[in-house]
């Protein structure tokens, strides 16, 4: 957009040139009154550089490829999310560019700077003397200079010079031209214009240039480096009270532009903005404190949210006033210049009571665990205590993608063969939640937990647990997501639910399948009903099935000390058969592990005074379902399940605050932005010079038509004005043209 605009958009005639020159010629050869031909040539050079076109264009294009990178490559985040994208070199690499925070990178701040500057000289050379230009009616023309213009025209006429020039004066008036009358030696000038304020039009638009990058430059966080460059303010690494967090973490009140966020759970006042920084954080404190009275949220009939909205309570820290607001999306309230946007929303410190389940060894008890949302919570009981729990989420509702007939499709798909299930690795037994994204099938599956599971070494697991039972694949499961990093996905555990909708008997099942003694008593049991008692043979016959019952569920159960266990320990154990064998020993093996199962099942209800329960289809998918899951179980990595019992919502608000001084600035630029491009497609220039003098039959004329761009639509008018004049008089005679 920033043009030299001392150029013409055309190629002019040699006469048109000395026309537009004419006016200018006592003009002083200087530029901002450096003369060209002092020793100073070289400033002057620097300047027309600075001020040209192709520097301007070349300043664009930088700026277009910096757009395009910040664009793709997300900024301001945390430092290790880059390192774990991009590896160790090329982080160090994008970091020395300053490519994590492009737009407040010094070379991105420089290439603006240069294009204000650039610009800037642009209007300063040429405003003067394009306004100058609009003034004038370049008046010392002559007629043999208008005789050399391609649009020309000439008549006699009967009427008399001074009738005549009446005549077409009325007439260019009629048609929108401004004129005036110039009397020269003999004869008469009309010098007339339209359009003039198509100057404008560069004139606005390069100002919008100018205007657009100072705003933008307002908003950018050069007030917050500069606290950091010359009053030593840091960012705040740790963790803590935001009151307690010392001075050099903490900007001005008068920061005059900033962008942060405020966090105020329902009951709870802020006084402060956190402004994200690559290594920690900023404190802005404001000059109000917000308290947030109620968090309102609706949803649709699919759970997702409808509406969010914040009442607060604004007390002025200068005057003491209060007043009641209402923050809604696309509804900010704005207060002495700071803006307060409706956000987003995150849980305020839900209370929340859970039942732990172990996941290890043969016990059986189970204890309940308390917890607040953002707080810790040692892990006692069966466990001991060297972990602790840090609960990181909490959320009423989740929404997700549903698929075959409202069936969320997630981990191990339990109708799979055996074959399939020994082939498969970690990531197909555990799944991803994120799966079937592209399915618009949503539904609610109910409240869920989120938190990480740290040991006394400092190594920490994250979990994400479903409330309620979800219908996957025909069958009731309680979902429990696990990942050792934050960048992948959950892979869910799929827990089936028993009779009363709980996980009580997918654990009792657990917890004796890590039992030896039960296991050998289970495979008595088994192999007794599958075999009954016939002679010796029979009794030798029970005895070896027993012992391959008993061997296949402790190759299930693995024997400890990271050796495998589930399906994958299975397959190991079958590749040692030939391969022709492999097929048929698998059948086999699976019928007796599976008939193993069922009575180390019943003998652990037994134990515990329960009845036995009858062999039925709905047992039967049960307890398959149960031993995918107690396979996939290998994996979780937890000492404890835990499955929310129970809770106490808390929400919290979030809201962007922001100071924007160069908003304002920014819409005035892309106003005159607007202006300007109108002005120079819609307005256009035309210069019209009429030479009358006296001739033997009366008068005659000389017409000449100038515009800065030659098109058809110029072309067309030239010869309707030709031909409006020509009309003026029945005794006109058109000359030449």
């Amino acid at each position: 957009m920033n043009t030299n605009m001392q150029t013409e958009a055309h190629t002019k005639t040699q006469s048109e040139a000395s026309v537009d020159s004419a006016t200018d010629n006592d003009a002083p050869a200087k530029t901002l009154g450096l003369s060209l031909n002092t020793d100073k040539r070289w400033l002057a050079d620097l300047v027309e550089l600075l001020s040209s076109m192709r520097f301007a264009i070349s300043l664009l294009t930088l700026i277009a490829i910096t757009s395009v990178i910040g664009t793709v490559l997300k900024q301001n985040e945390p430092m290790p999310n880059y390192v774990n994208q991009f590896g160790p070199f090329w982080f160090e690499v994008f970091h020395k560019l300053s490519l994590y925070s492009l737009y407040s990178a010094w070379w991105f701040l420089l290439i603006m700077a240069f294009l204000v500057l650039s610009t800037s000289l642009c209007l300063i050379r040429n405003t003067p003397k394009m306004l100058k230009d609009m003034r004038s009616w370049r008046e010392n023309v002559r007629e043999q200079s208008l005789r050399n213009f391609h649009h020309k025209a000439t008549w006699t006429s009967t009427l008399q010079p001074g009738d005549l020039l009446n005549e077409v004066t009325t007439h260019i008036s009629r048609v929108g031209y401004k004129f005036k009358v110039i009397e020269k030696e003999r004869a008469s000038l009309i010098t007339a214009k339209q359009g003039a304020a198509n100057k404008w039009g560069y004139i606005f638009a390069h100002s919008a240039i100018v205007i657009i990058c100072v705003g933008g430059l307002l908003d950018s966080d050069l007030s917050i480096r500069f606290q950091q460059w010359f009053m030593g303010k840091v960012p705040f690494e740790g963790n803590g009270i935001i009151a307690n967090i010392p001075a050099q973490h903490r900007l001005a009140l008068g920061t005059p532009t900033f962008r942060g966020n405020a966090m105020i759970p329902e009951g709870a006042s802020s006084s402060t903005a956190i402004i994200s920084q690559q290594t920690g954080v900023l404190i802005q404190d404001l000059p109000f404190t917000i308290k947030l009275n109620k968090f309102i949220i609706d949803y649709y009939s699919t759970g997702m949210p409808k509406l969010f909205a914040s009442e607060v309570i604004i007390k002025d820290h200068e005057t003491g006033k209060t007043f009641p607001a209402t923050i809604k999306v696309n509804q900010p309230l704005i207060y002495k210049g700071i803006a307060l946007f409706q956000s987003s929303f995150e849980d305020g410190g839900s209370h929340l009571s859970l039942m732990a389940y172990p996941m290890q060894g043969s016990k059986t008890a189970n204890f309940e665990v308390k917890g607040d949302v953002g707080g810790n919570t040692p892990l006692k009981g069966e466990t001991g205590s060297d972990y602790s729990i840090e609960w990181s989420g909490f959320r009423p509702f989740n929404v997700e993608n549903m698929a075959r007939n409202g069936q969320d499709l997630r981990a191990v798909d339990s109708q799979k063969s055996f074959n399939e299930k020994i082939s498969a690795d970690l990531d197909k037994h555990l799944g991803s939640a994120a799966k079937n994204a592209n399915n618009k099938d949503l539904k609610n599956v109910g409240p869920s937990v989120q938190y990480k599971l740290r040991d006394k070494t400092g190594q920490a697991r994250e979990f994400h647990n479903y409330m309620q039972p979800v219908l996957v694949d025909g069958a009731w499961v309680f979902l429990a997501g696990t990942r050792e990093n934050p960048n992948e996905a959950f892979r869910y555990l799929r827990i089936p639910a028993d009779d009363d909708d709980s996980v009580k008997e997918w654990m009792r099942i657990r917890s004796a399948l890590a039992d030896p003694a039960l296991r050998q008593l289970a495979a008595q049991s088994y192999a007794k009903r599958a075999l009954p008692e016939n002679g010796k043979n029979g009794e030798q016959l029970q005895l070896q099935l027993a012992a391959s019952a008993e061997k296949g569920m402790l190759i299930f159960a693995g024997n400890g000390s990271g050796s495998p266990a589930g399906y994958l320990a299975i397959s190991q154990f079958l590749e040692q058969i030939p391969a022709a064998e492999q097929a048929k020993a698998a059948d086999v093996f699976m019928k007796i592990l599976n008939g193993g199962m069922w009575d180390l099942w019943q003998l652990a209800r037994k134990k515990q005074g329960l009845p036995v329960l009858e062999l039925d289809d709905k047992h039967a998918r049960f307890l398959q379902i149960a031993t995918s899951a107690l396979s996939d179980s290998f994996f979780y990595g937890a000492p404890v399940y835990l499955q929310l019992t129970g809770f106490d919502e808390v929400k919290a608000s979030v809201l962007q605050v922001t100071r924007s001084p160069g908003q304002n600035i920014v819409y005035l630029g892309c106003l005159f932005l607007v202006i300007g491009v109108f002005s120079m497609f819609y307005i256009r220039e035309r210069r019209l010079w009429i030479w009358i003098k006296e001739d033997h039959l009366g008068s005659h004329a000389l017409m000449a038509l100038s515009s800065q761009r030659k098109t058809l639509d110029f072309e067309k008018e030239f010869e309707q004005l030709k031909s409006q004049l020509l009309q003026l008089n029945q005794g006109n005679r058109q000359v030449d043209s």
